[in-house]
């Protein structure tokens, strides 16, 4: 066997063992945010929750708990928290900047914009219904308008152009959000609900509503997980090796943003999975997508899991925003990395 082949042998089994850890750490995020909660309970009566059927066609309430309450919540917290930070990688990939996010060209104003629309303006009787489609729309709307307005300036194909574009639309949606909530101060409960980040809410429709999205932006970007790597050698070099530089970049921008659209219309806003898990995963398994890719999807929804555990048992019975919880994690790790990048630098 030659060196090349033995290297390619060695980082496969890295890789594989990786993925048992991984993996290892979702199923015990999944049972303990199945065990506990404001009602801890015992493992038999989750597993007979799970695997049983009432034959007198009424559940007992430890099975409501189980069947209707936890495992759609703790399920969506890892779809979520997956695509997230698929999305984060992603992002991080294809601007080659390790402090990017699924928030960077205004997906999360988009969505906090038309969330806050339709729950101010929307008629009361399916104003509820209407929010995470308008959160979608809202998202998907600014990220286009982003990427148009970073096109249609010289040198507009720049990764900075188009994350200044990004900025710029983030603050003028920001403003629209402001005026609409001034206007409608009786709203501000639900739209600061929204903000701050919601999962316990949504449930089975939540889980399907996002699901297809997830799959589809998933896909297209696990699908393009070597051009990833390429594209870290900068693109001249991704373009002698035959890689059309902008159009994968407009492809992965375009999936991550569909997966981050979706995660945000059903759930609100939670900042810093994407940084936080494939910056992470980078620093301990090294710089290749191959294994960040996957590795984000099953790490990303542990870290969302357990956290949503935290916000659910912290304060019990009353419940924290998970968003708050994110938010507690990843200011000083966006911190720490602040400062590591600014070292480096130097």
């Amino acid at each position: 066997m030659t060196d090349e082949a033995a290297a390619r042998v060695a980082s496969h089994r890295l890789r594989a063992r990786w993925l048992v850890v991984a993996l290892a750490m979702l199923a015990l995020a999944m049972a303990a945010g199945m065990l506990f909660g404001a009602k801890s309970l015992p493992p038999s009566d989750v597993l007979r929750s799970l695997v049983g059927s009432s034959s007198h066609g009424k559940q007992p309430l430890d099975a409501v708990i189980v069947r209707s309450i936890r495992l759609p919540r703790v399920l969506l917290a890892g779809l979520v928290g997956g695509v997230l930070a698929l999305a984060g990688a992603a992002y991080q990939g294809v601007f080659a900047n390790p402090l990017a996010d699924p928030y960077l060209l205004g997906a999360a104003s988009g969505a906090e914009v038309g969330a806050t629309i339709a729950i101010a303006y929307a008629p009361a009787a399916w104003s509820v219904n209407s929010v995470p489609v308008a959160a979608f729309l809202g998202s998907i709307a600014a990220v286009a308008a982003a990427v148009v307005l970073g096109r249609s300036v010289r040198a507009g194909r720049s990764t900075t152009v188009l994350i200044l574009a990004g900025v710029a639309i983030a603050a003028f949606l920001t403003a629209v959000e402001t005026y609409v909530q001034q206007q409608h101060q009786a709203a501000i409960r639900l739209i600061y609900s929204f903000i701050l980040g919601r999962l316990g809410t949504a449930g089975w429709s939540g889980l399907k509503l996002v699901l297809p999205y997830a799959l589809v932006a998933a896909i297209v970007i696990l699908l393009h997980r070597r051009h990833l790597d390429v594209l870290s050698l900068g693109d001249d070099e991704a373009a002698s090796l035959g890689i059309r530089v902008a159009r994968v970049r407009l492809i992965l921008v375009a999936a991550a943003t569909l997966a981050t659209a979706a995660a945000v219309a059903i759930a609100g806003t939670i900042a810093f999975v994407g940084i936080i898990v494939p910056h992470t995963i980078r620093l301990i398994t090294g710089g290749s997508y191959r294994t960040i890719l996957p590795l984000s999807i099953i790490v990303g929804a542990a870290f969302l899991i357990l956290a949503d555990l935290v916000a659910r048992t912290a304060v019990a019975p009353a419940e924290l925003p998970i968003g708050v919880i994110t938010a507690l994690i990843g200011a000083p790790f966006f911190v720490v990395l602040l400062r590591r990048s600014r070292v480096v630098a130097q």
